[in-house]
């Protein structure tokens, strides 16, 4: 049994970084329930959406809001995704849910904030991290910004930032016996994610341009190379002892390469070092450099990632319905999460649901018959 085992979680269906929470907290052992619309595109093979059941509900009339009003009067957290304003215009705000159930934590997702200028204009992740100085800070000298997938903004400043919040609220729940609202906003996760460089900045040891940093990639020992069969490698041996074992197994010359710390000569170092790691191929620098103390990897792609020996060895990744994804995380020693199950189609557990919230098969088939919920 997972760690958030016993709590019972209402998802209002969204995209992205919505089902990313939902995903971290069904992981996790919580009982997370799939609100959808009815028609709703099939999500059973979308690896966020796994681990939960599927409810189709009509949020449009009377009776579907009143419904899942019932199911978050049973619930312990409620969480959605949208617009400010657009679940108090459904009767489902978090002041007519609070006074339906006082310990309800009302998590909300959204990439600007509940409030604010842009609070209520459309955006993406790019545009989010583009506000906090993430996005400016990732890229090559002299070239533009690179968008890091959407891994800042959506997941990892918004849904995990979100899952984090509402445990929070809910521990805190148990305390006080009352329920709160989390605003996580993808704008103030990005911010979060940026700390360590805000120290950096602070000291002035960070500049406004690109790839002029250690860590951005202008540090020789810090950076990626090409290897000669078109493959790509990692290095960070940032500290002295691993910086002197990378000299050693990549046989450079400890007299070139002595003045690590001197950010004139990166430049003049990675040359050197681009040429070295490119007489070799990927496997070959895997059999000198991987295991050590280099701090060094073979740069894989999502195929080869989970064919990886100690990504093998731990069951980083599972296969569930065919489609090898990331297992479960963090671990635990006691309390260690399940297999989670495979996404639902919207509404498959209709029915189930309905009748595990208290309602009769008489009131759900007149809710099916009256088209108020939807069955798969």
């Amino acid at each position: 049994m997972g760690p958030l085992s016993g709590l019972k979680i209402i998802e209002l269906a969204g995209i992205g970084p919505g089902p990313f929470c939902g995903m971290m907290l069904s992981d996790m052992g919580a009982e997370v329930i799939r609100v959808e619309r009815p028609g709703a595109l099939d999500v059973s093979k979308d690896v966020l959406c796994r681990g939960r059941r599927s409810i189709a509900v009509d949020l449009k009339s009377d009776d579907g809001r009143e419904i899942v009003m019932d199911l978050i009067g049973q619930a312990d957290a409620v969480f959605e995704g949208f617009r400010p304003g657009v679940m108090e215009r459904l009767g489902l705000g978090p002041d007519a849910c609070l006074a339906k159930n006082p310990k309800l934590v009302f998590g909300r997702m959204t990439g600007w904030g509940q409030e604010g200028p842009l609070a209520k204009v459309a955006g993406h992740d790019i545009n989010y991290i583009s506000l906090t100085g993430a996005l400016h800070s990732i890229g090559r000298k002299g070239e533009k910004p690179v968008a890091p997938l959407n891994l800042v903004g959506d997941f990892g400043g918004g849904g995990m930032y979100l899952a984090f919040g509402m445990v929070c609220a809910l521990l805190e729940a148990k305390t006080s016996g009352k329920g709160q609202v989390v605003d996580a906003a993808m704008v103030d996760g990005s911010a979060s994610l940026m700390a360590m460089f805000s120290t950096f900045q602070g000291m002035g040891q960070f500049s406004e341009e690109r790839e002029d940093h250690m860590l951005d990639g202008g540090a020789h020992f810090y950076d990626t190379y090409e290897t000669k069969d078109g493959k790509y490698v990692s290095i960070g041996s940032i500290e002295p002892q691993f910086y002197q074992l990378l000299i050693e197994k990549a046989e450079l010359s400890a007299e070139q390469f002595a003045p690590q710390m001197n950010p004139g000569k990166w430049g003049e170092l990675k040359t050197v070092l681009t040429e070295v790691f490119k007489a070799k191929t990927r496997d070959e620098w895997c059999e000198i450099m991987e295991g050590t103390d280099v701090c060094f990897a073979p740069i894989l792609s999502m195929k080869e990632a989970p064919e990886h020996e100690h990504l093998k060895a731990r069951n980083t990744y599972i296969t569930l319905d065919g489609i090898v994804q990331p297992a479960p995380a963090p671990r635990f020693s006691r309390s260690q999460a399940e297999m989670p199950s495979k996404g639902k189609v919207p509404g498959e557990d209709t029915r189930e649901v309905l009748s595990d919230f208290g309602l009769t098969e008489q009131q759900i088939v007149g809710l099916i018959d009256a088209g108020v919920v939807t069955e798969r």
